[in-house]
């Protein structure tokens, strides 16, 4: 797992974080506030590579011992990875949630990673909700 560079990180009002990592692939996972939401992490219902998601809409689910959670991609893109080290580790998501991806997207404008939430903007968000 790579600590990823938080002032690279943006998050969604669905509290999904993401990452450019190169030109236009972008990681994303779910933020430290989801995960503790969630509770103990049991199973992660991963997109399917090809597939291509528009802004805003459900790719994924997490499941935890409490309950079930979509997973919304922040921005348009095309899955071109997954972590497939969460189909056996779950877990990771608790342990490491900003720094544990669960898929990678081959973004379509990545000047719409600029409008979503910094990090302080995000904790700021969170605590009003």
């Amino acid at each position: 797992m790579t600590m990823l560079n938080s002032e690279k990180i943006k998050f969604s009002e669905t509290h999904q974080w993401i990452c450019l990592n190169e030109e236009d692939v972008a990681s994303i996972g779910i933020s430290d506030y989801a995960q503790t939401s969630l509770g103990d992490v049991v199973y992660v219902e991963l997109p399917s590579l090809g597939s291509v998601f528009e802004s805003g809409e459900q790719c994924g689910v997490v499941e935890s011992v409490k309950t079930a959670s979509d997973l919304f991609i922040p921005v348009a893109g095309e899955v071109i990875a997954v972590n497939e080290l969460l189909r056996e580790r779950p877990e990771l998501i608790n342990e490491l949630p900003q720094e544990t991806w669960i898929f990678k997207v081959k973004v379509m404008d990545v000047g719409l990673i600029e409008a979503l939430m910094s990090q302080a903007q995000y904790l700021e968000f969170v605590e009003k909700e």
